[in-house]
């Protein structure tokens, strides 16, 4: 299949988990423009974050590599310059390359191949967040707590609405600022539009929370507090066995959650109206995915860091009736298959061997095509978490109905997600012969867990070293400032008005054959 450079429009939500949504079983959100996109595009039902935390899941999204071999361990771990990204390839290629939110750099390149970036972040670019694996028991004040619950409710205002109107605003202007100059540049381009919600704090504009009543909010399917240890070290991380939260708290929480999964959806529609307001929907693949899910509750715990499902699972959605027919992909796929996947689709549908680095991933484009044969696909998706509340490695490994998770200081676990779905029974006492093959896959894929372990804490001690003498003196910023040059915008006296006005207008007037 080929393709005639499309444009590619990516929307990245913000731990939003996929089981929220109706195209993936839900009954509760109010979601139109996602249903509607799901119901035209490929959706990929078992889609999964390789690494359930901001930083170190959008560097896998960015590089399609794991967190292990970037060094973005954590959300205070640098990601380094020299990593090529799917903005570098596809400028490679000559794509304009355009971000515009949240991606979460940590260091001084807050690009990382994007030739533009309309806003800041909305978190820090520095090494204050820097997790200490050797005192578990210390709880910085940047770690999270309940209060995201337990004052959960309407508002007016927040800092996330201000950032994602921001960003809405941005990306907005910028599609019409591209088809604007269509007829003078000819350079396709990818924009990624990353919004903060629905993250929390669970709090969202009243007409949002007004878009549902007490009555349709479910709460948690299982509302047992997981007894695994990692589990009870998210407990610890995120204070709830010293902040424990009320059922009442706890339902308000997920209205305010649903309220905001309304809000990007009505971003979402407000995005595909500009696409078809400058009549670049034609050739525009649409992309909607999340950095990493959210428990809600769900075995008795909040936001990510961990590899259940709520946690761990995102959405993937891929719209383009041009070229992809509707239909829904089994096979376990994840973050890191972007990168080759976007690479393949700006190379006219051709693979490529010429990646600069080895990467994790795999093209995606024979399921967009439906030319994959999901049944005879043995393709394991992989996952690591190397950050605040674990103590050492986690991975994780999800092929066909299983999903394993192992870690060198806690017992193995062990899901059939066909028959048990929710994750209630750790089979692994029972599959001796499976465990035993998932080990080795971890084995010839990551060798000695403990040389990793090693290398996350020598990181993670630099990175403290150097915070702390950043802290001394004068501070000097990493995160990104950007630059809006307002000498040719709107009007000025030294240009033509007849001609300012009509480079903006859009579409633009017909020349007149008057003569």
């Amino acid at each position: 299949m080929r393709f005639r450079s499309p444009n590619i429009l990516i929307l990245m939500a913000d731990q939003l988990t996929a089981g929220i949504l109706r195209t993936y079983g839900n009954r509760v959100s109010k979601t139109p423009h996602i249903d509607a996109l799901a119901s035209n595009g490929v959706v990929f039902n078992s889609a999964y974050c390789n690494s359930p935390l901001c930083a170190p899941s959008r560097a896998v999204f960015m590089t399609g590599r794991l967190p292990s071999i970037t060094g973005v361990y954590d959300n205070a771990a640098e990601f380094a310059s020299q990593s090529p990204t799917f903005a570098h390839y596809l400028r490679h290629t000559g794509y304009r390359t355009i971000l515009a939110g949240k991606m979460h750099f940590c260091g001084p390149d807050q690009l990382h191949g994007f030739e533009e970036r309309l806003t800041t972040d909305i978190y820090p670019a520095d090494y204050n967040w820097t997790p200490d694996w050797t005192r578990f028991d210390h709880r910085p004040e940047w770690y999270h707590n309940m209060d995201s619950v337990s004052q959960a409710g309407p508002c007016a205002r927040t800092n996330q609405l201000d950032f994602d109107e921001e960003v809405a605003a941005a990306a907005r202007q910028r599609l019409f600022d591209l088809a604007r100059l269509q007829k003078h540049q000819t350079r396709p381009f990818c924009l990624v539009v990353s919004f903060t919600h629905p993250h929390d704090p669970f709090t969202i504009h009243e007409p949002y929370w007004n878009r549902y009543t007490d009555d349709e909010i479910d709460m948690p399917q299982v509302s047992q507090p997981a007894l695994d240890a990692h589990s009870q070290r998210i407990r610890h991380v995120v204070g709830m066995n010293i902040q424990p939260v009320t059922t009442v708290q706890i339902h308000a929480a997920r209205r305010a959650y649903y309220g905001a999964v309304s809000y990007i959806d009505d971003q979402l529609g407000a995005l595909q109206q500009t696409l078809n307001d400058t009549k670049l929907a034609d050739n525009t693949i649409i992309i909607l995915l999340s950095d990493h899910g959210e428990m809600l509750g769900e075995h008795g715990l909040w936001y990510k860091m961990s590899f259940f499902e709520g946690a761990s699972r995102i959405p993937m959605i891929v719209h383009c009736p041009q070229y992809f027919r509707p239909r829904r992909v089994q096979q376990p796929v994840s973050l890191a298959d972007v990168l080759p996947t976007l690479v393949e689709l700006a190379g006219n549908g051709q693979p490529t061997t010429e990646y600069i680095t080895p990467i994790d991933g795999h093209s995606l484009l024979s399921h967009l095509s439906g030319t994959n044969d999901d049944s005879n696909n043995e393709t394991a998706v992989k996952g690591e978490y190397l950050a605040e509340g674990a103590i050492a490695p986690i991975v994780m490994l999800r092929r066909n109905r299983f999903k394993f998770i192992h870690s060198p200081v806690d017992t193995d676990q062990l899901f059939d997600l066909e028959n048990d779905p929710n994750e209630t029974h750790n089979i692994a006492d029972e599959q001796n012969d499976l465990v035993s093959d998932f080990r080795s896959e971890i084995y010839h894929h990551w060798g000695d867990l403990q040389l990793l372990h090693e290398q996350v804490l020598a990181s993670q001690r630099r990175r403290r070293f150097v915070a702390k003498a950043l802290a001394t003196g004068t501070h000097n910023a990493w995160d990104w400032q950007p630059v809006r040059d307002a000498r040719n915008m709107y009007v000025r006296s030294h240009m033509p008005l007849d001609d300012i006005e009509a480079m903006a207008r859009f579409p633009p007037v017909p020349k007149s054959t008057n003569k």
